[in-house]
């Protein structure tokens, strides 16, 4: 259900054809989509009452403004989401897993975990936020058995980190699942302005995965910032 909804919404990436936001109807979402017309309907039924789309008075259907919102809410750069994308569908698909690109907003200790997807999770407790953290936070609440809550292991498994260019996090946050990540730099070599990485259950061998990861994290270019 999840996929069909988010393919709804990917139809309108591109445009509608003409200036301003893109305006489709019924029948040209269920062409991009490939849905039959009944389940199109469905979806998008659902995502007007949401609020994720809007119905004009011509019949046509627009973005609604609670993405909108949401989407200025977001702490991610768009140009380095624009640059990471590609990188995120591939790595998905090759891994099986719920690919991600995070940001940490705030002081690089006790920042906010921003991930694209929405979730904030603990930058302590998943490789996404250990590729981006420069020092333990202040605090490091225990969310399984697993936790790193030691500021001075946690020191040292940063450096290793930064070292490896590579992070690891096994069943810290939730039980039963392996982030990786690695981080995504300026002009190919410089400063990490971001963490690319994928979540996959315990059972996926881990080899396979961090390849993937290496691989997708050094694809991305991040768009040069404004002079």
């Amino acid at each position: 259900m999840a996929g069909r909804l988010f393919s709804v919404l990917d139809a309108f990436e591109g445009g509608g054809g003409g200036e301003g936001p893109p305006v489709l109807r019924l029948t040209d979402i269920a062409a991009r989509t490939g849905l039959p017309a009944p389940t199109a309907l469905r979806l998008v039924r659902e995502l007007v009452a949401w609020g994720g789309l809007e119905r004009g008075a011509d019949g046509g259907y627009r973005l609604g403004l609670r993405l909108r919102v949401l989407g200025a809410a977001a702490p991610c750069p768009r140009g380095l989401l624009d640059a990471a994308l590609p990188a995120l569908r591939a790595l998905g698909a090759r891994t099986g897993g719920h690919a991600d690109l995070a940001v940490l907003a705030g002081p690089s200790a006790d920042g906010v975990l921003c991930l694209v997807s929405g979730d904030r999770p603990p930058p302590h407790a998943t490789a996404y936020g250990k590729v981006l953290l420069t020092a333990p936070p202040a605090e490091l609440p225990r969310h399984t058995r697993h936790t790193v809550v030691s500021p001075g292991v946690l020191a040292g498994q940063l450096a290793r980190v930064r070292a490896a260019g590579l992070a690891v996090c096994a069943e810290e946050f939730r039980l039963g699942e392996v982030t990786v990540a690695a981080p995504v730099r300026a002009g190919g070599g410089g400063a990490t302005v971001g963490a690319l990485g994928v979540t996959v259950s315990t059972v996926v061998p881990l080899d396979r995965v961090v390849a993937a990861v290496r691989a997708a994290a050094a694809q991305v270019r991040p768009p040069e910032p404004a002079p």
